[in-house]
């Protein structure tokens, strides 16, 4: 499935993939794809306003219950809404004929996501996405 992936961005699926395994989670969630780019992507966090990746990690936290670690080597299967935000970032590379980049599958694939509740309560901090 990652065949197409740039380096960068197989790294910002196995981050993906590590933040879902500490959450205890069994599946992989759109946020865990966004701590995945966040740790992953250091361009990404400095263009963000000072302090906003950590606060970006701890509402996510706040939100999210958290059960016993899942084992790194568990084959953690993509939640409905994480295929979609992946195969939107596949169709956006594919359109302008790129490999896939970590920025392609989440900047445009996050932002695609149509779930506005839960992209409302990680963006209630108006300071976080302004400047």
């Amino acid at each position: 499935m990652f065949e197409r992936y740039t380096e960068k961005a197989r790294r910002t699926i196995f981050f993906t993939r590590y933040e879902a395994s500490q959450f205890g989670s069994l599946y992989i969630e759109t946020e865990h794809i966004l701590l995945g780019l966040l740790r992953e992507n250091r361009e990404l966090v400095r263009l963000l306003p000072q302090g906003s990746g950590e606060s970006i990690r701890k509402q996510i936290e706040a939100h999210t219950t958290f059960f016993e670690k899942v084992s790194t080597s568990v084959d953690l299967k993509l939640s409905n809404e994480s295929k979609r935000v992946l195969a939107y970032g596949a169709e956006e590379a594919e359109r302008l004929a790129h490999a896939i980049s970590a920025q392609s599958i989440c900047s445009l694939g996050c932002c695609e996501k149509r779930d506005a509740s839960r992209r409302d309560s990680y963006a209630n901090e108006e300071s976080l996405w302004s400047s």
